[in-house]
C-alpha cells in the first residue's frame, strides 16, 4: 500500500518531518566517504541517450568534476540506458509516495567508469520514444508522474532513506525534471544541499493543478503553484539553495523581465542573495580535429588538411556541388528559438551571393517543409538532413567556413564552440552565452537583432571576409585556438558546491 508523503496535513519541523516513512534515513545511509561528494540528477546522459545540449553536459561535467568530488549520475532507466550500462546490480529501492510508484535503484557505470545510477519503473520509463516525447512527436502524457518520480528518487537518496548504503553530500540537480527534489526534501525537514542547473528557462515543467495530491506535493506547499497550473521549475528555484545557468549573460538576462519567461523577479532576488551564478559550459576532449574518427584522416594530421578533406566528404554526402564559394551550415534543432525560419528567409541571399547552404536537424513539422522547400529550390547549393546524426554535424563543423546561429535566445549554446574548435566562424545573434564564447570580428561574428536584415548584414559581412584570404585564415585560427575545456568551468561548480554545503539553507 503506497505511503503518504507527510504524515499531517500541516507544515511538520523538522522532528516530525524525520519519522515520516518515505524519507526516513537507515543507519547505513549515514555513512559518507572521505571528501565532499555529489549526485548529479540529470534525465538524459550522452553516453546513453542524448537529445540535446544536456545529454552533452552530463557526460562530461560530472567527469571534470571527480578529480575533487565523489560524483554519481542518477539517470531514469531507459532501454538504453540499461542495454549498455556496465555492472549493473540493484541495490535499493525508493518507498511508494502518494501517487507516486516504487521504483529500484540500480548502480552500473560507464565504460570509463563514471558511476551511474538508474531509477527504474518499467511503465514508466521503457518504452519507445525519447525521454520526453512519444515517437509521434507529442510529449508523454504522464511526465508530470515520470519526473517527479525522478525527483522522488534523487530526494530520498539525498536523505539516506533508498538502501544504497551510500548518501551523497550534494544534489545538482538539472532543468524542470529534477527541480521538485528540493521541495521534497525541504517538505521533510531535510537540509541537504541542493544546487539546480537551468540549462533553458523556457521550459519549465508546467502541469494541471488537480495532479498536486498525487504527485506527493503537500496541499499547503506553494512552491510549485504557478498561475493555476503546477510548476516544477519553479518549486526548485525557490527552494534550491544555489541556482546556475549555463552562462554570465544569460544569468543576466533571466533577471529581466524580456528573458525572464515570467520568473524574472523571482530570479533577481535570488541574484540578489548571491544564489544565482552563471557558469559557461564547456566541450570535452572528444572535439578534436586531429583525433575525431567522424572526419576523414588527413596523412599530415594537418587541421588545414583536414577540413579540406572534411568539406570534400560533406558535399558528396550531402549533394552539394563543387564550390569554391564558402559553405554555411546549420546545427540545430529546427525550431523557432534556434531561429530557423531566418536562415530560410536569407537562403536564397547566400545562393545568389556565390555561397552554399548545409542544414541539419529535426523540429517542428512546419520547420521541417520549409527547409525540405528551400533545398528542392536550389538543389547542388543548399542540402539538408532532417534528422541527426552525431558524425555527419562533426564534419559539417570540419567542413564548413561559417555556422549559422540566429538564436533568438540561448543559454549557452555549444555548437559555436564545436565550430570554433573545428575551425568554422559562428555568425550568431547576440544573445545569452554567444556573447561569452564569440569576439565579434575575431573568433566568429554577432549581430545585435534577432531578424532577418540583421543577420543579412552579418552574411555580407561574412563574404566580405572570405574574399579576405588572411583574414579569413587568422579569425579561423583564433578561433581554434580558444580552450573551451570543462577544466575551468568545473572548478567554479566545485567552489559552489563548497558554497551550497556552508551555507544556511534558502529561504
Amino acid at each position: 500500500m503506497k505511503q503518504a508523503l507527510l504524515t499531517r496535513s500541516t507544515r511538520p519541523d523538522r522532528s516530525a518531518a524525520r519519522r515520516s516513512p518515505a524519507l526516513r534515513a537507515s543507519p547505513i545511509a549515514d555513512v559518507r566517504r572521505g571528501g565532499s561528494s555529489a549526485l548529479f540528477v540529470t534525465t538524459e546522459i550522452a553516453d546513453f541517450v542524448k537529445t540535446g545540449g544536456l545529454g552533452d553536459v552530463a557526460a562530461a561535467l560530472p567527469r571534470a568534476l571527480s578529480r575533487w568530488h565523489d560524483v554519481r549520475v542518477l539517470v531514469p532507466g531507459y532501454p538504453s540506458v540499461l542495454e549498455n550500462i556496465r555492472g549493473l546490480r540493484w541495490e535499493g529501492w525508493t518507498r511508494p509516495v502518494a501517487g507516486l510508484p516504487a521504483a529500484r535503484i540500480g548502480r552500473g557505470c560507464t565504460e570509463d567508469g563514471l558511476g551511474i545510477y538508474v531509477v527504474r519503473e518499467t511503465s514508466l520509463f521503457e518504452r519507445v520514444g525519447s525521454p520526453y516525447l512519444s515517437p509521434s512527436g507529442e510529449d508523454w502524457g504522464d511526465n508530470a508522474v515520470r519526473f517527479a518520480l525522478l525527483s522522488m528518487a534523487a530526494a530520498q537518496i539525498g536523505a539516506g532513506s533508498a538502501g544504497l548504503g551510500w548518501r551523497p553530500d550534494l544534489l545538482h540537480l538539472n532543468d524542470w525534471p529534477t527541480a521538485l527534489a528540493p521541495s521534497y526534501l525541504r517538505w521533510h525537514g531535510y537540509a541537504t544541499p541542493c544546487l539546480l542547473t537551468i540549462h533553458n528557462l523556457a521550459h519549465q515543467g508546467l502541469f494541471p493543478l488537480e495532479l498536486k495530491e498525487s504527485l506527493g506535493i503537500p496541499s499547503w506547499a506553494g512552491d510549485a503553484d504557478y498561475h493555476g497550473q503546477l510548476s516544477f521549475l519553479r518549486a526548485g528555484l525557490l527552494q534550491a539553495d544555489m541556482l546556475t545557468t549555463v552562462s554570465g549573460h544569460y544569468a543576466q538576462q533571466i533577471t529581466q523581465a524580456s528573458q525572464g519567461m515570467g520568473m524574472h523577479a523571482m530570479l533577481h532576488r535570488r541574484a540578489s542573495q548571491g544564489r544565482l551564478v552563471g557558469i559557461v559550459n564547456g566541450i570535452d576532449d572528444s572535439w578534436n580535429i586531429e583525433r575525431d574518427p567522424a572526419l576523414p584522416l588527413a596523412p599530415d594530421r594537418d587541421p588545414d588538411s583536414i577540413r579540406r578533406l572534411a568539406r570534400l566528404a560533406l558535399c558528396a554526402e550531402m549533394g552539394l556541388e563543387p564550390h569554391k564559394g564558402p559553405l554555411f551550415a546549420f546545427v540545430a534543432r529546427m525550431v523557432a528559438q534556434k531561429g530557423i525560419d531566418l536562415v530560410c528567409e536569407v537562403g536564397a541571399q547566400i545562393v545568389r551571393a556565390g555561397g552554399q547552404l548545409a542544414l541539419i536537424g529535426c523540429g517542428d513539422a512546419d520547420m521541417e517543409a520549409a527547409v525540405r522547400r528551400l533545398a528542392r529550390r536550389f538543389p547542388g547549393r543548399i542540402a539538408a538532413h532532417i534528422g541527426f546524426t552525431e558524425a555527419v554535424a562533426r564534419r559539417m563543423f570540419a567542413g564548413s567556413d561559417f555556422l549559422l546561429m540566429p538564436s533568438r535566445f540561448e543559454p549557452c549554446g555549444l555548437s559555436q564552440m564545436y565550430a570554433q574548435a573545428y575551425g568554422s566562424l559562428p555568425i550568431a545573434h547576440a544573445t545569452g552565452g554567444l556573447v561569452d564564447t564569440i569576439e565579434d570580428g575575431v573568433t566568429g561574428l554577432l549581430f545585435a537583432d534577432s531578424c532577418a536584415s540583421e543577420l543579412r548584414k552579418a552574411l555580407a559581412r561574412a563574404f566580405r571576409i572570405h574574399d579576405e584570404p588572411e583574414l579569413m585564415s587568422a579569425m579561423r585560427h583564433a578561433a581554434m585556438a580558444l580552450k573551451h575545456g570543462w577544466e575551468h568551468s568545473a572548478r567554479k561548480y566545485s567552489a559552489l558546491y563548497g558554497r551550497a554545503m556552508a551555507q544556511p539553507a534558502a529561504a
